[in-house]
């Protein structure tokens, strides 16, 4: 969703991120710098001497900065290879992918590979968007070709050095398992040849394996995390803690955008451990009351001592039902135009459905709530933050601080989960942090400061997906071909008022609200959109706007089928044609492995079905579901995957698990965030519903064999879940669902 924008963001805004002004640029070292930054990242990895590979001469003129190997591996001399990763690990794979990519060229022993996480210097920003970010799934897709080409070019300088030393032609060299090895049998080791290699020329151009050479990219090697998340000795971004810091936790309004009127704060300043309270401008006008504290529980103390009365005065005060009213009527009226299509058949079609589908606001509810730690010195800044968009968070902390870019340093700390939460485009939670240390200092606190947030802080105070309401009229014949299909979406616009607004707004349609509308079917569709402003902080959620487009085409599709007595699958499959080659495979996999309508399934229980691509993949569903009682149960997925070459299966099974079982979860019941007087009504799991190890179904994933350059797999398991399950539902109620989370009562 992102492919064209750069070029496409305000001046201030692509100037804080261009490469060549970003902080700590290596691009422009000389060669003594690159030697003090290998020796620098050594001591950070356990105080031994690492080579980074630099260049002994100015690069060659047709390389950038992040195509040089220095930045993304270091060699220790035991033989470590360790690779900085220009990605935020939520849980994805991201630390684990993209040094399988670099080992892969590198030749490098995966038993001896390491990761560690990157900051905000641009070499970090991703290769092809030129922003840091971690999210449109696509990590592995667009460091897929970069993260190969670091580790031809620093495999090639191994084997100049070992011919230097040798004093033989570098064609007769080969490499193995992170070895050098001669025409005579001499063997050299990368930890022995590492620094000479740094001395090495950067090649200009190498030549890269042929997949089938493969031996580690298309496998599943151990994860690089999989130990210190198993063992409890993974550090994770709310672990920070600094010399001499202070915990503060911040009272936020309970309607968006308040004002603090007064505070009464008597009570939490005889707590002890509590040093200051502080009134803070918060993102999108409101303001907080920050309490610092010797540790989080003091500071959560301090502030629920607190008596704060709130100016809400002149704000939208949301009601949900009121909200769904306003919906309603605006879906009557032609909005602004997606897409285009004749609608007059509409009149004389054999068959009509008139639908309309209602999708809440949805929280995140990562397991690790949001925290970042901010050491504000005289004239510059370090953050430590588990961000998604460590270049935006930059600009923002920066306007706060009134710093430049280059003055801020922003570690990229591991995180527990993110599904968008931790990729806010104004930079809310760094900015909120950022006012805190920055009011702490004017009052003498000259010490770091870490903001960390309860669930029911990041439940109860934003960001959600958007709240949608979909209006359809399909009009179709008795062989299923429709002849019109008339749409309408109103929902929030998530980038409306952001940076990014420019690139992804256009003729008034938020290109996300659409997105995974019609799809891979011919049908002829006019599609039109309302983006009502709504007091609702609101941004991207796990698969953004096909986590609801995927249901409302797949539950149509299906409608369809059962109305024109079609099969579900043969009526995909002719719609598909021998133009969608990728959704036919991922759906007949699918369907083979999960034996539908070939294996008898147990009485009370019906198949589902739904196909959707996002991101560049293919996610075909086989379900089977039943219900008891006015609850539907979810038994068992079998999934389909075309995602191109898999870098690693069972990371590719595992995203799929995830993101499906977060769809899940927006299916039952108590799954949405709905607002009374301005106020978030839900506070935490005991009352917004995430789906339980009981409620979880058995899954079976198969992925389509391919040697094409990688898809994005973060998301894509998302969207079709929901409707596979709610289609074998409908199947057994006869009622269609058209309600998110399912209503059956």
């Amino acid at each position: 969703m992102l492919h064209h924008l750069k070029s496409e963001l305000p001046f201030a805004v692509r100037d804080s991120l261009d490469h060549s002004r970003s902080p700590g640029m290596v691009a422009e070292l000389p060669r003594r710098s690159f030697l003090k930054l290998g020796i620098a990242s050594g001591f950070a990895l356990g105080m031994v001497p690492v080579a980074a590979f630099g260049q002994a001469t100015a690069p060659p003129v047709d390389l950038k900065a992040n195509q040089l190997p220095g930045t993304f591996v270091k060699i220790s001399p035991d033989g470590i290879v360790t690779v900085v990763v220009n990605r935020v690990e939520m849980g994805q794979g991201a630390h684990t992918a993209l040094p399988m990519l670099l080992a892969e060229e590198l030749d490098a022993d995966w038993s001896m590979v390491r990761s560690e996480a990157g900051t905000n210097d641009g070499v970090f920003a991703d290769p092809l968007w030129g922003i840091h970010i971690t999210g449109g799934s696509a990590s592995t897709k667009n460091s897929y070709m970069h993260y190969r080409e670091l580790g031809a070019r620093a495999r090639l300088m191994l084997i100049q050095a070992a011919a230097a030393r040798w004093q033989v032609d570098a064609s007769l060299l080969k490499t193995q398992r992170g070895t050098v090895l001669g025409p005579l049998g001499q063997r050299l080791t990368y930890g022995e040849l590492s620094a000479a290699a740094m001395e090495q020329p950067v090649p200009a151009s190498v030549a890269l394996k042929d997949p089938k050479e493969f031996r580690v990219i298309g496998h599943s090697v151990p994860r690089l995390d999989s130990v210190a998340k198993s063992t409890g000795k993974q550090g994770f971004g709310i672990d920070i803690n600094l010399r001499a810091q202070l915990t503060a936790v911040v009272a936020h309004p309970p309607v968006f955008g308040s004002r603090v009127h007064a505070v009464d704060d008597g009570d939490a300043r005889k707590i002890k451990g509590v040093k200051a309270i502080l009134r803070v401008a918060l993102v999108g006008g409101g303001e907080g009351v920050a309490v610092l504290a010797e540790g989080f529980w003091p500071a959560k103390q301090g502030r629920d001592a607190l008596k704060v009365t709130w100016d809400d005065k002149a704000l939208e005060k949301v009601d949900s039902a009121n909200q769904l009213l306003t919906y309603r009527k605006l879906a009557s009226e032609r909005g602004q135009i997606s897409t285009d299509a004749d609608m007059q058949p509409l009149a004389r079609a054999t068959h009509v459905i008139k639908a309309e589908f209602v999708f809440p606001y949805l929280a995140h509810a990562p397991m690790e709530p949001i925290s970042v730690a901010v050491q504000l010195n005289d004239d510059s800044a370090e953050l430590w933050v588990g961000s998604q968009f460590p270049g935006f968070d930059t600009s923002a902390a920066a306007g706060v601080l009134g710093l430049k870019p280059a003055q801020i340093k922003m570690n990229v700390l591991m995180s527990g989960g993110g599904f968008g939460r931790r990729g806010v485009f104004a930079g809310e939670f760094v900015s909120e942090a950022c006012e805190i240390a920055k009011a702490a200092r004017n009052v003498g606190l000259k010490v770091p400061v870490k903001l960390v947030r309860t669930r029911e802080d990041d439940i109860k105070g934003g960001y959600y997906r958007p709240m949608n309401l979909h209006r359809a009229e399909i009009g179709f014949d008795d062989t299923g071909k429709v002849v019109a299909w008339d749409h309408c979406i109103v929902g929030q616009s998530i980038m409306s008022g952001t940076v990014m607004e420019g690139a992804m707004l256009k003729d008034g349609v938020d290109a996300t609200t659409v997105e995974g509308m019609k799809g891979p079917y011919p049908l002829p569709m006019r599609l039109t959109v309302h983006h009502p402003n709504v007091n609702v902080p609101v941004q991207v959620w796990r698969g953004v706007g096909h986590s609801h487009t995927a249901f409302v085409m797949e539950t149509l599709i299906d409608e369809i089928c059962r109305l024109t007595k079609q099969d579900p699958v043969m009526y995909r499959m002719k719609l598909f044609g021998d133009k969608n080659p990728r959704h036919t495979s991922a759906l007949q996999l699918a369907v083979e492995k999960s034996g539908y309508r070939k294996r008898k399934l147990a009485k009370g229980r019906a198949w589902g079905v739904a196909v959707h691509e996002s991101y560049g993949s293919v996610v075909a569903y086989v379900v089977e579901a039943s219900v008891k009682g006015n609850q539907p149960v979810l038994h068992r997925v079998t999934a389909g995957v075309h995602c191109n070459l898999a870098v690693h299966p069972k990371m590719v099974e595992a995203q799929l698990e995830g993101a499906a079982i977060m769809g899940l979860s927006a299916c039952l019941s108590g799954s949405a965030i709905t607002l009374k007087n301005g106020v978030v009504e839900q506070n935490n799991f005991n009352d917004y519903t995430v789906a339980r190890i009981t409620e979880t179904p058995t899954f079976a994933v198969h992925i389509v064999p391919s040697a094409e350059p990688p898809m994005g797999m973060g998301e894509p398991g998302l969207p079709p879940l929901a409707p596979a399950f709610g289609n074998a539902v409908s199947r057994l109620t006869n009622r269609v669902l058209r309600r998110m989370p399912f209503d059956l009562a």
